[in-house]
């Protein structure tokens, strides 16, 4: 019964607002005023925290663990969303993990289209690496999603240490939109329209192919990522986008497992704290990241210091100062 009804309030109060018949600037309020009402676990605090130039959240629940951590890229299409709004995933990642979770509010299209994201989430990856954490994990939902899995290839290719593993929510990782399901599951999606989607792809790519493999990271070379575990409803336009992410992993031999919720929508991991699989999805995860977290610490794996400094190239290093709690 209630699944029923928070897909049934999805159906009506989001997937409307989020076609282009309303505005980047509508929506962004729209969707914020939502997302910051959700609550997030009990004893959940955080911080801004600059990281190299990009303003972030820092949030914890309880101790964290020292010399680990969660870097999360919320959702939104790459136009809208921003860490407030995500608390309710990142508090309980937070709490599951043990580990501080860095939520970057990275620049969104259309004002900033690819590569500005991107460039955001790897210069937050950069500096937690300079704070001397040797033990990082990557996550993100539908967009940030997809910017998670571009931000390890892209890692991977310009030779950098790589994350200890991957979590993608609900990823979209095909703007160009060539899923069977982006076709099949349009009357059955509560959330989630091609329109919508096609509109914010166009921002985010800026005349760039929209198969690109930065911006569309399903067609990259996925040689030599992670472990990658993903969490997607069955009602999805986008789950063909995570059944031929597994297949393409697999075939390039990469640590790939697929969960999909039955009746489930896109980003029900939203309404963790009211649905149970939202609970359990979130806990699964964040269990899954801990442990790839530990198993790294505990073997010793680090990378050598001529490495991590690459040489091919000097990082400005950002003094880490001290965060400010907010509300």
């Amino acid at each position: 019964m209630l699944k029923t009804i928070l897909s049934g309030v999805v159906r009506v109060g989001i997937k409307p607002v989020l076609r282009p018949s309303f505005p980047v600037s509508f929506q962004r309020r729209w969707v914020n005023g939502l997302t910051s009402m959700l609550p997030a676990p009990r004893r959940t605090r955080a911080s801004v925290q600059p990281m190299n130039g990009v303003t972030a959240e820092r949030v914890t629940v309880g101790k964290p663990a020292d010399a680990l951590a969660i870097l999360y890229l919320h959702g939104g299409g790459y136009c809208i969303g921003s860490p407030r709004g995500y608390r309710v995933i990142t508090g309980r990642f937070a709490r599951s993990a043990g580990v501080a979770v860095f939520t970057p509010d990275y620049r969104l299209a259309p004002e900033h289209p690819h590569p500005a994201a991107l460039d955001d989430a790897i210069c937050a990856y950069r500096w937690l690496r300079q704070q001397g954490l040797r033990h990082i994990a990557i996550a993100g939902d539908s967009a940030g999603a997809g910017l998670t899995l571009a931000t390890a290839i892209a890692l991977r290719d310009a030779g950098e240490p790589m994350p200890v593993a991957l979590a993608l929510i609900s990823p979209w990782l095909d703007l160009a939109g060539q899923g069977e399901t982006f076709k099949t599951h349009v009357q059955r999606d509560p959330s989630q329209s091609p329109n919508a989607l096609a509109r914010w792809a166009q921002a985010y790519a800026n005349g760039l192919p929209l198969d690109h493999p930065l911006c569309s990271p399903l067609y990259a070379d996925l040689t030599g990522l992670p472990p990658i575990r993903i969490h997607v409803g069955s009602e999805e336009i986008l789950l063909s986008d995570s059944l031929r992410l597994r297949e393409r992993a697999i075939a390039a031999g990469v640590d790939i497992q697929l969960r999909e919720f039955e009746g489930l929508w896109h980003d029900f991991q939203l309404h963790a704290g009211m649905l149970k699989d939202a609970d359990v999805s979130l806990a699964e995860l964040g269990g899954f990241l801990r442990s790839r977290l530990d198993s790294q610490a505990f073997s010793g794996a680090s990378d050598s210091d001529a490495q991590a400094e690459r040489s091919r190239e000097e990082i400005a290093i950002e003094p880490r100062g001290h965060a400010r709690e907010l509300p």
